[in-house]
């Protein structure tokens, strides 16, 4: 991925949306510019979990704002991650399409965990170098994040359904606040803690860290009315509780540190981290400088130094799952072939709005153990390309698809590949977008069988050179066998996807023959003919 000196995060919480613009030197980041708005998307979810009119205009308000910040900067050196509410509104995909045109950039929607490892990056980054197991807490808008770690490196990562606009809401509408309803979201907050409390209490780490705005804002509150000598602490939290029961409501009380941004969610964030505070036995908490934005400005920087930790997961997934990487290097090598091809056929690149452009003649071996050279290849092409940041893209995710594509063999074989397709898009894959895995699934789901499958991909979706790709490769390599494969033409005539080879080597191999014509008929129903062609 090519590398820049100015590089931007867009962190869509529930309850706040915030922007950092920062300068890259070497592996350094240095803040050039910051925008919050408080937003409270969370406030806007329905009973039945759909967005309402009014918080989506004040979200779309917002990312408007953003997007004239961002104006100018390339696609890649801006990264935009979607959080709680996003993962869990049942209009998310329609709103996500406003969203990303007012913003003008793409959105991310990350997992839970996802979340939490780029909160834990974002906070590690900030601190000392210690060999110390260190606890984070995240208290955010919809969901809270707990991680253990040591040094930059996540070891525990939870994210539970609870956030302080969520629980305001719940237990104090309209700011109120009574001895009963702060217990009981106290009681509540505790339940869902107490699922996790094993693996994160006090006995596995030693220091804990809080990040983002609920913990900022209750250290403020402790330390400035004298509740806590230094961050947040049991004797403080008491002591706060006592002033709000006493005040009876949010909106009355009178508390150094207490922005009025902060009212609102005080009660739902206070409730939380009481309840943290109990559950894992903490006895101090100190307050973090980074949080999730700076999580995603550095893991963007760590893929500029090709130290991407979706390659991470792809390499561990092989070895969870017991991959064959012979095969999968043999079918990758053959679809990114493919891909070239194509790509070669056209006079301006695939005739599809693909991903993948023109691109270098050198054939890459993708096999595990040469990706990185590989992948050095690639971004020399990409970088020579009009198309460079899609080529990349294109290959990257052909790539991965092509490593993962038989994972569900460690279920069973009987309908591996649908296996396959659902433990990449419902896994927990750091790195991945929630859009990213999903994007593989399909290829992978797609791999063999009927194009039923992908029948909602549009004729002209860049999704269906790279599947083609994919499919072609792995009926080639059907046998497993390392064999020399004859020359093979595929390029696209006008009309449709060609496919050409010697009619003696099809004569001498009737099995793939009959597989090629089967494959021929099944692309008729795409709308994308596939013409095979001996000579």
């Amino acid at each position: 991925m090519k590398e820049y000196s100015t590089v931007a995060a867009v962190d869509l919480g529930s309850n706040s949306f915030r922007l950092q613009v920062s300068r890259v030197v070497e592996d350094q980041l240095y803040p050039l510019d910051s925008l919050k708005d408080t937003v409270r998307l969370a406030a806007g979810l329905t009973a039945d979990k759909y967005l309402d009119d009014d918080a989506c205009a004040r979200a779309l308000a917002s990312l408007k704002r953003f997007g004239e910040r961002l104006r100018g900067l390339p696609r890649d050196a801006v990264r935009a991650v979607g959080t709680n509410t996003f993962r869990v509104a049942r209009n998310s995909a329609q709103f996500l399409q406003q969203a990303e045109a007012a913003l003008g950039f793409p959105i991310e929607i990350i997992a839970g965990r996802e979340e939490a490892r780029l909160i834990y990056l974002g906070v590690a980054r900030g601190l000392p170098a210690s060999s110390e197991k260190r606890l984070v807490v995240d208290i955010g808008g919809g969901s809270t994040e707990f991680i253990i770690g040591t040094g930059l490196k996540p070891q525990r990562m939870e994210s539970l359904y609870m956030g302080c606009v969520s629980y305001s809401q719940r237990f104090f509408p309209d700011g109120r606040i009574s001895k009963n309803a702060l217990q009981q979201a106290e009681l509540a907050a505790r339940i869902e803690v107490q699922s996790i409390a094993g693996e994160f209490h006090s006995h596995h780490w030693r220091q804990a860290l809080g990040s983002s705005g609920t913990a900022k804002a209750l250290a403020d509150i402790l330390q400035m009315n004298g509740y806590s000598a230094e961050g947040i602490t049991p004797e403080g939290l008491a002591r706060l509780r006592a002033a709000m029961i006493k005040a009876g409501d949010c909106n009355k009380l009178q508390l150094a540190g207490l922005r009025p941004d902060r009212v609102p969610v005080l009660g739902g964030g206070f409730a939380i981290m009481a309840a943290v505070f109990a559950e894992l036995g903490i006895a101090r908490m100190s307050v973090a400088d980074g949080a999730l934005r700076e999580g995603v400005l550095y893991d963007l920087l760590g893929r500029f130094h090709h130290h991407d930790m979706r390659e991470t997961t792809v390499r561990q997934f092989m070895r969870r799952y017991h991959v064959d990487p012979v095969q999968a290097g043999h079918v990758g090598q053959l679809g990114v072939d493919f891909m070239r091809q194509l790509a070669k056929s056209m006079p301006h690149g695939l005739p599809l709005h693909s991903p993948v452009g023109r691109i270098g003649q050198e054939t890459i071996a993708l096999k595990d153990s040469d990706f990185q050279r590989a992948e050095a290849r690639e971004r020399s092409y990409a970088d020579r390309s009009p198309l460079g940041v899609e080529v990349e893209t294109g290959l990257q995710h052909l790539s991965w698809a092509s490593r993962l594509h038989e994972i569900g063999l460690s279920i069973a074989h009987s309908g591996f590949h649908k296996h396959s397709a659902y433990i990449i898009e419902h896994a927990d894959m750091p790195g991945f977008s929630k859009k990213e895995q999903a994007q593989l699934s399909r290829l992978v789901l797609a791999q063999r069988g009927s194009l039923a499958k992908a029948a909602q991909l549009s004729p002209d979706n860049e999704a269906w050179a790279q599947i083609l790709a994919l499919r072609l490769a792995v009926l080639f390599y059907r046998s497993r066998a390392d064999f020399e494969l004859p020359e093979i033409r595929l390029g696209w005539n006008g009309a449709g996807f060609e496919i050409a080879l010697s009619k003696e080597w099809l004569a001498r191999n009737p099995l793939t023959e009959t597989a090629l014509a089967a494959e021929s008929k099944e692309w008729k129903s795409t709308g994308l003919r596939l013409k095979l062609v001996s000579d």
